[in-house]
Order: C-alpha cells, then structure tokens, then sequence
C-alpha cells in the first residue's frame, strides 16, 4: 500500500462523549473525560481495525459497512465509560453493581438501537401507506424516504434544543476543531486548535444525512413493501446503505472528486450547525490530551509545543487488579488540572 493511501485510510477520527472526546487512530483509541473534581481522566486501548487485518474487507462498500458496526461498537463502548467517569463519586458508589450496572448499560443500549430503526425505518413506512395516491413503487419509496429524512431532521432539531446536550454539542465542537488543526499540520494546542472551524466534511451528521439520501434510492428498487415480513427485510439492506454513504463520503473528501460530489457533504455541514457548538479552551484540552495518546510518539513531540503540559501517552489501559507492578507507577488513568 502506498504512504499516501495508507495515511487516508487511517485517517483519525473522534467522537465526541459526556464531558469529553474519544479518538480513534491507527493503532489505539482514547477517551479523555473531564470528572466532577475538574481533572482530565484518560483510557487508552490498543485498537486494530478490521480493514487493516483482512484484505477482503478493504473491498469498496464491505469496508463501509464493517467499519459502520465497528464504529458503533466503539462508540458505545466509550460512551458508557465517560458517563461512569463523569458521574460523581457518591453516584458512582450507589450504582457500581457490577454485573447488573454493565447488564443495564447493554440493555439501554439495545433499546436505543431498536427505537432508532422502529422510528428512522419502520414509521415512515406506516405513515407512507397513510398517504393516497402512493400505490406505485416509486412514489411510495420517495414519499417514505421524505419522511425519513424529515423525522430525523426533526430528531436533530428537537435534541439541539436539550440543555444537558449543549455540553456534548461542545465537545463535538472540540473535537472537530482538533482532528482539523491536526491535519492542517499545525502546532496541537488548546490556543491554536480553538482557531479552527467546528466543521469537518467527514462527521458523523454528514454520513447519517447522506444515510438518509442514499436510502430512499436503494429502496426504490425494492419496490412497495407488503407486509410486517418485507418490511423487515429492508433492515437488512442497511449495511449496504451505510456501505454506499462511506463511499461517497470518502470520494467527496478526494480533491480529484470534490468539484463533482462536494454537494452531497454541504448539506452535512449545514446540519452541524445544529450538533456542534463553540468550545472553550478547557473542552479543547480534553480533545487534545485524547488525540495526543494516539498518535506516534515521535510525531507527538514533534506537534505539541514544550510549553505545553504533559501530554505524553500513557500505557496500554489495565482493568483494576490487572496492572502489572513494574507499571504501577504510570497508571493507565492519568489526571491532569484544569
């Protein structure tokens, strides 16, 4: 593989998380949570993506759809750690239960997951057949489509207006502001990195809208649904959805290609206006402590000024009980002040 494609294909990428910002880069992801006592907690994991393991899964739309659910597991994943760090101490106490608190936590999530396709895919479906005069396949894909794109539009607006979401809004924010000062190849810090736009043609709202668009063409050729069974089957489609968008996204960021699809991601960064916010210095603190514990040591010293704190990575994350004790002096979490 050439340089050029291999630092494309692992590009860095972030998300952002109660109180903080996790960062996926070629070879670990990192959470960096700011708790309740002010102080920056960070979880480092080594991560090996899927694509880069098996070949057969560098195929155009697999690697869309593969890196689709690895994504969301990750995600997930990190979301549940940051609401545990960000909890405070005496609710953390109450509710550590071990093997009940993680059950909860994978239940909730499993919820969420099943409103999400019963309200993005399965209501415009019921509402479509409501409307007269879509009998025909095309009309009632297109119909079905717009209110898809509607609810979640709606959806978007509605959690916009939150005030516990305007915190995760601007850490959205931070962490756009971040991966777009480090790939301008500027010096990281919190000063510089709150210069740069809040915009990033590769977020998650851009690919979920452009999921949106390039659903109602895919389900067009389904034709009309008939039946609980033929709707369900349309979920099985999704993945080859969310594979299409990926690659769209992933050409529209091409310069050779942005003069022809570089509207397909306009629409997505009108829509972050909504998911991101403004974040002051302390937020791009936490991005940046996050995406310096992924990137190459070397790269590291080379990109964050001496002035700065220390943001050297710290050691593989250890579950509790499992730090070996030559490393018992570098614990995996690492605190830092305000």
């Amino acid at each position: 593989m050439r340089k050029a494609d291999e630092h494309e294909s692992f590009a860095v990428g972030g998300q952002a998380v109660i109180e903080g910002v996790m960062m996926r880069g070629r070879d670990f992801i990192a959470c960096a949570v700011r708790n309740p006592a002010g102080e920056i907690v960070l979880r480092k994991e080594p991560f090996r993506s899927v694509l880069a393991k098996w070949r057969l899964s560098r195929a155009p739309i697999l690697r869309g759809a593969i890196g689709l659910v690895e994504t969301l597991y990750v995600g997930m994943r990190m979301l549940a750690y940051s609401a545990e760090e960000a909890m405070p101490e005496d609710d953390k106490k109450r509710s550590a239960s071990g093997v009940k608190e993680k059950a909860g936590m994978a239940l909730t999530m499993l919820l969420a997951f099943v409103l999400g396709l019963a309200f993005f895919f399965y209501l415009p479906l019921v509402l479509t057949e409501l409307i007269p005069g879509t009998e025909g396949s095309l009309v009632f894909n297109f119909v079905d489509g717009i209110f898809r794109l509607a609810i979640f539009l709606i959806y978007i607006w509605a959690i916009s207006l939150m005030r516990d979401m305007r915190r995760v809004f601007e850490y959205h924010g931070a962490e756009h502001k971040t991966i777009n000062c480090y790939e301008s190849g500027e010096p990281l810090s919190p000063e510089q990195i709150i210069r740069h736009t809040r915009f990033h043609p590769r977020c998650g709202t851009s690919f979920l809208l452009l999921v949106m668009v390039v659903s109602i063409v895919v389900f067009m050729f389904l034709g009309r649904p008939h039946g609980i069974g033929a709707r369900l089957l349309r979920l099985a489609f999704v993945p080859l959805i969310g594979g299409i968008s990926y690659e769209l996204i992933k050409l529209s960021g091409k310069k050779r290609w942005r003069r022809w699809l570089g509207f397909l991601i306009r629409p997505g960064l009108w829509l972050q206006g909504l998911t991101t916010r403004e974040p002051d210095l302390e937020q791009c603190e936490v991005a940046l402590r996050s995406l310096s514990a992924c990137l190459d040591p070397e790269e590291l010293a080379r990109r964050v000024p001496a002035a700065e704190l220390d943001f050297s990575p710290p050691p593989v994350h250890y579950d509790e009980g499992e730090l070996p004790d030559d490393e018992s002096a570098s614990p995996a979490r690492e605190a830092g002040g305000r």
